[in-house]
């Protein structure tokens, strides 16, 4: 098992096979997909061929969500990290993005923050990245806050499967200037 990165309350993780019945209460739940469009998944099989597509993503270009684990208690919390896009989005392609997907219970303690900032460090440090892409349903008000508590910053409107969305984004130049000024 890969930890990726770790954070004062999370570890951040590969997604297992084993994780299946974390995914499955995430995934199914339709306030989780609320704002991204609305078709939860329906069984166990579905949670398993996520899983199994994350994994491949590992495998096929190094990177893919993870598993965000509460460390307090060893909880499956949901997902965080960075996707490669290999599809066509808002007229961009090949690029990282920043997401991530929390079971309801765990919103509220900061995680989706904690883990976002945990993987764009990794992106810009690990990876080499040069920039870091969000987007968020332009409804989801507490996701796009997320993302510019990590420094992302709004560049324009955007529809994903016909659903607008703001698209924001970080470079690694920006970043660096964040990260100084923190440490000061």
């Amino acid at each position: 098992m890969k930890i990726f990165a770790e954070t004062e309350q999370l570890l951040l993780r590969e997604l297992l096979a084993t994780d299946d019945a974390g995914m499955f209460e995430l995934d199914s739940n339709p306030e989780v997909h609320r704002y991204l469009g609305n078709n939860p998944i329906n069984n166990i099989e579905q949670a398993r061929t996520v899983i199994a597509a994350i994994r491949q993503q590992y495998s096929d270009y190094g990177i893919g969500r993870w598993a965000v684990i509460e460390k307090a208690t060893g909880d499956f919390v949901g997902w965080s990290g960075l996707k490669y896009i290999t599809e066509m989005e808002n007229g961009h392609i090949h690029h990282h993005d920043v997401g991530y997907r929390l079971i309801p219970r765990y919103w509220g303690r900061g995680y989706a923050t904690e883990t976002a900032k945990a993987a764009i460090a990794y992106g810009f440090t690990q990876l080499n990245l040069n920039e870091i892409i969000g987007c968020a349903n332009i409804e989801n008000t507490k996701s796009r806050k997320v993302l510019e508590k990590c420094g992302l910053s709004y560049v324009e409107q955007f529809m994903w499967r016909d659903i607008p969305c703001d698209w924001l984004r970080l470079t690694r130049t920006d970043w660096e200037k964040i990260r100084q000024h923190s440490t000061k």
